[in-house]
């Protein structure tokens, strides 16, 4: 799993409630809804607009998404996670910053398109948003944006985390074990070098994602987010 996708998946588990009550849709095609605005997000210096098409777009990325018939907890996960994205993009702009190259954009396309049957299904869901491909420039700069938006996140919240072996025994001892053994009674315990790497991972991955949840509560403390329409 890309750094890209397990970003993305984990937007929506580190997230403060976004006070919004959305109507269902049922019935309606994406490409014959006119677009409006939903909300838009500030930090008092630059202010970023949400609108419907955009959380048509979250919803084609998510496989179990329905974008013919979203749900209203489908609609309020999207918004909440491209009010997440927001943040984190107004945050960035305070910070130097590299463009994403096309290796990288290509990488995060085919992530996401890995997620789905085939390229066919996946691009079937993005006609029915807008977008007539992968290849289609909108798409493309769409996916240029999150992709500036993971860099942003390795550097701020991923390129510090320190993992050091006291942790790393302790989670052995205190968790892993008593876990192993209650799943697999009478079966050997792998050893702690053995498991040495994968829970220096697990470790990293929990504190990157306590700090982007840490991030994310005191920026909605700060930021001012504004519901203007439902859906």
């Amino acid at each position: 799993m890309t750094h890209f996708t397990a970003f993305f998946r984990s937007l929506l588990r580190y997230s403060a409630p976004v006070a919004l009550i959305l109507a269902a849709v049922a019935g309606i095609n994406a490409q014959t809804v006119v677009d409006k605005t939903i909300a838009t997000v500030s930090d008092g210096v630059r202010t970023e607009v949400i609108l419907y098409s955009e959380i048509l777009w979250q919803l084609a990325l998510q496989p179990r998404s329905s974008i013919v018939n979203p749900s209203k907890e489908d609609l309020n996960n999207a918004l909440e996670s491209l009010v997440n994205q927001q943040l984190f993009a107004l945050e960035a702009l305070r910070l130097p910053r590299t463009t994403p190259t096309d290796e990288e954009i290509q990488e995060a396309i085919r992530s996401i398109v890995a997620r789905f049957p085939s390229t066919a299904a996946f691009e079937e869901r993005l006609r029915a948003v807008g977008f007539s491909s992968v290849r289609d420039d909108d798409f493309v700069d769409l996916i240029t944006k999150r992709v500036a938006i993971d860099k942003f996140v390795d550097f701020r919240f991923r390129a510090f985390v320190v993992v050091n072996p006291d942790e790393v025994l302790k989670y052995y001892n205190d968790t892993f074990v008593p876990e192993f053994r209650r799943r697999q009674p009478g079966v050997v315990i792998p050893s702690l070098e053995t498991q040495r790497n994968s829970i220096h991972s697990l470790l990293v991955e929990e504190k990157v994602a306590a700090r982007i949840e840490s991030f994310l509560d005191d920026r909605k403390r700060q930021a001012e987010i504004v519901i203007l329409s439902e859906p």
